[in-house]
C-alpha cells in the first residue's frame, strides 16, 4: 500500500522523462559504440526504458494489470536476448578474435 501511495503522488511526466533519458542512452550506445557487448548493454537499457513506461502507465489504470504483465514478459525476453546475444558474441570472438563490430564484415564458409 505504501508503494502504491508513493507512485500515485509522482506524476507520470517524471516516469516518461526518466524513460526517455534511459532510452536515449541506450540508443547512443547502440549507434556509436562498435563493441558488441556495449551494443547489447544499450539494447538492455532500451528494453528497461520500455518497462518503466509500461509499469508507470499501468499504475494509473487500476483495473488492468496488462502493463505490468507485459513488463514481466519483456524482462523474460531481455534475459533470453542477453543469453543468446552473449553466446553469439563468444562465437564471434572464437572465430575472429575480436568483438569489434566494424572488423566483422566478411562471411566465411
Amino acid at each position: 500500500m505504501l508503494i502504491s501511495a508513493l507512485l500515485t503522488e509522482i506524476p507520470v511526466y517524471y516516469y516518461v522523462v526518466i524513460s526517455a533519458i534511459l532510452f536515449a542512452f541506450g540508443l547512443f550506445a547502440v549507434i556509436t559504440r562498435r563493441n558488441a557487448v556495449v551494443a547489447l548493454m544499450g539494447i538492455e537499457l532500451m528494453l528497461n526504458a520500455a518497462n518503466i513506461n509500461l509499469v508507470a502507465f499501468s499504475q494509473y489504470d487500476k483495473t488492468l494489470l496488462s502493463g505490468q504483465m507485459t513488463a514481466i514478459f519483456v524482462i523474460a525476453l531481455a534475459a533470453a536476448e542477453a543469453a543468446i546475444g552473449l553466446a553469439i558474441v563468444l562465437n564471434i570472438y572464437d572465430r575472429y578474435r575480436t568483438v569489434n563490430l566494424d572488423e566483422i564484415d566478411t562471411m566465411k564458409e
